[in-house]
Formats: C-alpha cells, structure tokens, sequence
C-alpha cells in the first residue's frame, strides 16, 4: 500500500510537503503521472541538511488541476506562482522528467529565483520520430483509454521488476487522475524545444543527470546542455533508466548533495 507523506495546500490548491528547516531551500518538481512520494529518498536524505520542498504537480497527487491550456509555459507560470505564494526566496530547484522541463522553463524566464538547477532525465529537443511517438501517445491518454503499464517497460529493466522502486512507480501510474495525466503529458510532449536555448544565458550551477539506459532523456540530451551551460554538469549513472533517483538512490543522493553545496552565486 503507498504510504501517503503528509502535505499542506496553499490558497490556490497547491499540494506540498515541507521538511528540514537547516540550510538553503531545494524545491523538488517530480514527472508526469508521479506524485511526492516519487522523492521520498532524496526527501529523507536531503531534509537532514537542507528544507526541502516536494510539490504534487496540477491534476497529482492532491493539487488541483491546472485550469489553463496544457502547455508547458502555463505550467511554469503555476510553479512560478507556487514559489510566490511559498514566499521562498531564491532557491534551488530539482526537477525529474516532466519536472525538468518546468524547472528549465523557471531559470529561463525568472532566474532571480533560482540559485541552482537540477535535470534529472531531462528531455531536449527530441528527434523528429522520438517526437512523434511522445505526441502519438498524448494524443492516446487524452482520450481516456490508454495502457497505464506502458511506461514501465521503458523506465526499468526487467531485472528492476521486482523491486520496491518499480511497485511504487506501478502503484503512482495505476492510480493518477485521469485529466491531471493527460494534461501534463500534452505539456511534456510538446515542451522539449520551448526553452531549449536558454542555456548559454544560465548562470547559475547546473547539473543534468540520466542513467546510461534511459532512451529517452539520453546521456547525449545532458551532455548537450551541460556544454551549453556555463557552469553545466552532466553525471551518467551507469545500469540505470528513466526513475534513476528511485533505482540508485544513494549514487543520485551523492550527486544532489555535491550540487547543493556547489558555488551558488550567478556570474556578474
């Protein structure tokens, strides 16, 4: 059974959990059809030396839907909103998958906010056939009949199949809402290049980290935009996929860490 971690809402029906009070604020941005409990490692570990923010994206979890067009900048403006609402100050800010895109969006347009940044599996700029298939399928789940199961076939190994991470990826995608899914899915789907530029002007660290079998958000995806950005990193976890952060939790642990206690500071 999924352990539910406890959340507070904010006026306008944002889900999140606070934890930690020591240290700088890292705001955790989790994937398309996943909640909070998709962070609940680095959550644990983090929290011991850092407040740690973990936010249920529109239409997950227990947040309201968005109530705009499914778009990836409307998405960032929700995040940007939630930050505001928050009252957080300039943070760091980590996001998985879909959550990446979102944190890119927000260091793109309002990098004042935003002290250091974190893709994990990020996507960028996609093939022409890798976009199709992604934009094929968002048109699938928008009609309400698609296969739930279908991304676990490319987010683990078969040797992952029996693991706790995998029943809770499974669990997360058997339950998420319906509309929230598709939604947010139609934003990733079509998200890719909208602030796909916007490295070379980013001046703050930046780590971009996949597993080396995850097809999709591609070692080569952040090792380009590692090389575009000035104070960019790529980390390849070896053995591993798209749910990295839940398959090798202390090897991406170590990795958050080194990056939360990176220089901070944005270049003059």
């Amino acid at each position: 059974m999924l352990q539910i971690l406890p959340r507070s809402r904010t006026p306008s029906g944002a889900a999140y959990l606070d934890r930690g009070r020591g240290g700088e604020t890292v705001v955790l941005i989790h994937g398309v059809g996943m909640r909070i409990e998709a962070w609940a490692p680095q959550i644990e570990r983090l929290a011991d030396s850092f407040r740690v923010v973990a936010v249920d994206l529109p239409g997950h979890g227990l947040s309201a839907p968005l109530g705009r067009p499914p778009q990836l900048q409307n998405f960032v403006g929700w995040f940007e909103a939630l930050l505001d609402e928050l009252d957080l100050g300039q943070v760091n800010v980590a996001g998985h998958s879909m959550g990446a895109l979102i944190a890119t969006g927000i260091v793109a347009t309002r990098p004042d906010k935003i002290r250091r940044v974190a893709l994990l599996n990020g996507v960028h700029r996609r093939s022409v056939p890798a976009r199709a298939a992604v934009e094929a399928r968002a048109d699938e789940i928008v009609t309400g009949s698609f296969d739930r199961e279908a991304p676990l076939a490319r987010w683990f190994s078969d040797a992952e199949k029996a693991s706790e991470a995998y029943a809770l990826v499974h669990e997360l995608l058997r339950t998420v809402d319906a509309d929230g899914y598709a939604a947010a899915y139609r934003a990733f789907a079509t998200g890719d290049r909208i602030y796909s530029e916007c490295w070379p002007a980013v001046r703050c660290p930046a780590l971009f980290l996949t597993g080396d079998g995850d097809l999709n958000s591609t070692p080569d995806m952040a090792r380009e935009m590692a090389a575009a950005t000035p104070h960019g990193r790529a980390v390849i976890i070896s053995g591993h996929r798209h749910m990295v952060n839940l398959t090798a939790p202390e090897e991406v642990n170590g990795v958050l860490g080194q990056w939360l206690t990176s220089g901070g500071d944005h270049d003059p």
